[in-house]
């Protein structure tokens, strides 16, 4: 293990700055991009965004004891501290954070994916962090800041890096795959997601391809078998690809041994020879978990020390969430919507073992681009078909009832947002149901939990229920 320090000299080397005149005496505390965390003898990177430029703060972050500060134009304030002009602030970041990972001595997994990426990340995160330090993605920190601030935070003494890769536009996949250099690239599948830039299925695979095509041929490859284009896909680019999943098209190694999901749709299954017990619930939760065990034992990691740190695992607020109130059981997973995670979402609702009657509240998802409208009439005919009490649409799926056969149909309600519809709700509730919360992040449906248990939590009776 090698301590890690950010000097004059390397952050000019990192930035292709003059390394003649760098200097090993002026070190950094760290890298900040945020003056209201930053600590003293940090670095500020002063980035630009829609709706702010953080050369404006640039007065502030010195104030605060930023002792050095990267620059694309030239600002008042900064003559106390040592300035690094740059063309691009953002690509700067980026070269820094890709200049710490070549200093790292631990393997690194980057994972990408339509649906499934963030819970990926937290069961491989929690299967390393049973013998290895790991350093993780927080939350969904993963696009061209985030990625680079998790880099940059890695304590000198990790073991293991598991990073998430987003991305809504062409070429960022490559751009964060040039950065990180990951030595296991990891797509857990691909669909209707992000359509709004990439403009189509086909521009999603290629997209999320390219994590493969830039992490080099020594390092390995993972991928999820769904859909089936994608584990073809895959082979073309990485013969040696490891393909995981539920089907044939899975390795052989990398599949789930007698699966059994219990009346709460959470699984037991055996991995190489050790049961499991999921976490989560949910066939596609499986899914993942498959993935980031697969990845446990290409670092090294045995399978039984791999599973119980799995079956550990904390998982990120607002996906798949189980909740109690009241007499009502809640599913909320209102982090992200697009179509394959909603029929995810509604087949785990409609597995659910339960007496009680099941209800799907469904909002708009988001970034789905021209294809906005077929996608939400898709789903929301898949939804119909699936044994499930009521639904309550609302955003772009509103509009689908609205131009769909639901138009009628006595199992749906309709509002423009999830609080028009929340009384008509509160009526057709006895208290004892089964409510999945789903919806894009930007819409948020968790809003609703809060008025659930207003009206739930300690409601012992019954109420009446029009159907």
């Amino acid at each position: 293990m090698t301590d890690f320090s950010w000097t004059d000299l390397e952050v000019r080397r990192a930035i292709g700055l003059r390394t003649d005149l760098g200097t090993e005496d002026t070190a950094f505390s760290e890298i900040s991009t945020d003056t209201r965390t930053l600590r003293p003898g940090a670095l500020y990177v002063a980035l630009v965004g829609d709706r702010f430029d953080g050369h404006d703060y640039v007065a502030d972050a010195v104030a605060g004891g930023a002792a050095g500060v990267v620059v694309a134009r030239s600002v008042p304030g900064a003559r106390e501290v040592t300035v690094y002009p740059v063309a691009d602030t953002l690509v700067a970041l980026g070269a820094l954070a890709a200049h710490r990972r070549r200093a790292l001595e631990c393997p690194v997994v980057a994972i990408t994916g339509s649906t499934g990426k963030t819970t990926t990340k937290d069961l491989l995160a929690a299967a390393l962090g049973s013998s290895r330090r790991t350093h993780a993605t927080r939350g969904s920190r993963n696009n061209r800041v985030g990625v680079p601030l998790t880099l940059l935070e890695t304590p000198s003494d990790t073991e293991a890096v598991v990073l998430e890769l987003g991305t809504n536009e062409p070429g960022e996949i490559r751009t964060l795959t040039a950065i990180v250099q990951p030595d296991i690239a990891v797509i857990t599948n691909v669909g209707e997601s992000h359509l709004e830039k990439l403009g189509s299925v086909a521009g999603v695979m290629e997209e999320k391809l390219d994590l493969l095509r830039g992490n080099g041929t020594s390092a390995w490859a993972v991928v999820g078998d769904e859909p089936s284009e994608l584990a073809a896909a895959a082979r073309h680019i990485r013969p040696d690809v490891t393909v995981a999943g539920w089907s044939e098209r899975a390795d052989e190694d990398a599949r789930p041994d007698d699966a059994e999901a219990d009346a709460f749709g959470r699984y037991r299954f055996h991995w190489r020879g050790v049961p499991v017990a999921m976490p989560l619930p949910g066939r596609h939760a499986v899914s993942n978990a498959v993935l980031a065990l697969t990845v446990a034992g290409l670092l090294g990691i045995p399978a039984a020390e791999a599973v119980r740190g799995l079956e550990h695992a904390k998982t990120a607020d607002l996906r798949g969430q189980m909740r109690t109130i009241g007499g009502l059981t809640v599913i909320v997973d209102c982090y992200n919507a697009n179509p394959p995670s909603v029929r995810a979402a509604l087949n785990l609702l409609e597995a659910y073992e339960a007496s009680s009657r099941k209800v799907a509240v469904l909002g708009t998802m988001l970034e789905l681009g021209a294809a906005s409208a077929r996608l939400h009439e898709d789903v929301l005919e898949f939804a119909l078909a699936r044994e499930i009490d009521f639904f309550v649409a609302t955003g772009g799926f509103a509009d689908a009832a609205s131009r769909f056969a639901s138009v009628g149909d006595e199992r749906v309600i309709s509002a423009a947002d999830w609080r028009e519809a929340y009384p008509s709700v509160k009526k057709r509730l006895s208290g004892d149901e089964v409510v999945l919360l789903k919806a894009s992040r930007g819409i948020a449906l968790e809003g609703m939990l809060p008025l659930l248990e207003a009206d739930f939590a300690a409601d012992d009776g019954k109420r009446g229920v029009t159907v």
